[in-house]
């Protein structure tokens, strides 16, 4: 059958005490609902829509561009309701499998074996079992062993909420039986509500065969309601990439401080110091070194490359035997060939630097092409911004550039020259040559520094 998947994302999530919807608060860098929509993407569905409610600018806003077809609950009835409101976008020849955009974790593999036991005649519910069923509906079965319904918390007695295997309300059901049903449902429950959970007491009446699915890991089926519990999931999903990095063959020194917020490939012998965050799709070369409190985004680091602490790397590529750091800045657009060395409280901004290049200290460099075996000294900026427009630097091979050097752009240092310390530059330097601009030393005798009023 063919697939269509139903994400329902219309709670207001009260206990976040929030502005933001509940699905767009974030976890690994980005929002819940990003989460469940990627895993449903992997499962190839021939539909993927969308039940939002509360906060539903904010929502259209953060999913203008993703895959899937938006549609408004208003009012918010239930659960069945916002299943309802989905119906007339799916034809009744397909599955549909329903998912919570506040349940980032479930896996493809468990949905994808979800929907194998569902069929044009059955229908298969995702069930687990807690130590502490609190809060979820329970599991309740006939003597046979048969799902016979789902009781929600509010509505079951004492003996009903001793039962452990709760509900956690993903299931695969043809479209057929699931419209039929969901227009029988009754809001007549101890929330006013209509239950999507009620289809399965008239699935049992009509002795549809349901099938249950339960999987070993809480995790991946727990919802966020608080805080408490996003920060719960930020830190399993977290130990769960660290420690893929490590079996990879990484070395983490602290995997508790160590943040994945998107992807990393690492080679073999890498080395990731205490509070580094990784950023979106990173990749790290054989051997590099990555010291403590460094954010990567968006970056490529080479071979047998050191970062050294408190770098924020960001959109860059970064060749091998490079030495970054520490508290350097490399920002969007910049690329570092070989054996380039970045050091303290350097700037870098879309600029290359050719190889064997060193800007060592309290400088400044964008917009710039850099040389190779250029040495930049201390407190050298390139003056790229005149008020409106950007203009570029570019800086020869060999070049040597003194320390508190203003290069004003656009302007060309040419191949070998050298730059006096003290200089600024407004116009192209011929090569192999020594240019320097400084006003004449002076001394003023019998001066008497200001001081202080009585």
């Amino acid at each position: 059958m063919k697939l269509a998947i139903v994400i329902l994302a219309a709670g207001q999530g009260k206990r976040m005490h929030s502005d933001l919807p509940k699905v767009l608060h974030s976890l690994a860098g980005q929002p819940l609902i990003t989460h469940v929509i990627t895993t449903a993407l992997t499962l190839q569905p021939n539909q993927i829509h969308l039940v939002y409610g509360h906060g539903g600018d904010q929502v259209k806003t953060a999913l203008a561009n993703a895959p899937v077809t938006l549609i408004e609950q208003t009012p918010q009835l239930g659960t069945g309701h916002a299943v309802a409101q989905a119906m007339p976008f799916i034809s009744d020849d397909q599955q549909v499998l329903i998912l919570y955009g506040d349940v980032p974790l479930i896996g493809a593999t468990t949905l994808q074996h979800l929907c194998s036991r569902a069929d044009a005649n059955s229908m298969a519910v995702l069930t687990v079992e807690l130590a502490n069923p609190y809060g979820y509906g329970r599991i309740v079965r006939n003597a046979q062993g048969w799902v016979e319904k789902i009781v929600e918390e509010k509505d079951a007695d004492a003996t009903l909420k001793l039962i452990k295997e709760v509900n956690t309300g993903i299931l695969a059901v043809p479209a057929s039986y699931l419209r039929r049903w969901l227009n029988l449902l009754t809001n007549q429950n101890a929330q006013g509500e209509y239950y999507l959970t009620d289809i399965i007491a008239l699935a049992a009446q009509e002795a549809l065969t349901i099938h249950t699915v339960a999987t070993d890991e809480v995790h991946e089926v727990m919802g966020v309601n608080d805080r408490l519990q996003l920060a719960q999931l930020e830190r399993y999903y977290q130990t769960q990439q660290v420690n893929r990095l490590m079996l990879a063959g990484v070395t983490v020194k602290d995997p508790a401080r160590l943040d994945i917020r998107g992807t990393v490939q690492a080679g073999r012998d890498v080395i990731i110091d205490v509070n580094v965050i990784l950023e979106g799709p990173v990749t790290l070369g054989q051997r590099v070194k990555i010291g403590p409190h460094t954010v990567i985004r968006n970056a490529r680091i080479g071979d047998d490359t050191e970062i050294f602490a408190n770098c924020v790397i960001e959109e860059t590529i970064v060749g091998a035997n490079c030495r970054i750091g520490p508290f350097a800045r490399l920002r969007p657009e910049t690329v570092l060939a070989e054996q380039v060395h970045i050091g303290n409280f350097v700037e870098i901004k879309k600029s290359s630097v050719a190889h064997d290049s060193k800007i060592n200290h309290l400088s400044y460099i964008g917009d710039t092409e850099v040389g190779y075996a250029v040495n930049i000294g201390a407190g050298t900026i390139t003056c790229n911004y005149d008020g409106a427009n950007k203009h570029k630097t570019i800086i020869g091979d060999r070049a040597f550039i003194g320390s508190d050097t203003q290069l004003v752009a656009p302007v060309i240092i040419g191949t070998g020259a050298t730059i006096g310390a003290g200089s600024t530059i407004t116009r192209n330097t011929p090569p192999e040559t020594l240019t320097f601009s400084r006003a004449a030393q002076t001394s003023v005798p019998s001066w008497q520094r200001p001081k202080k009023k009585k």
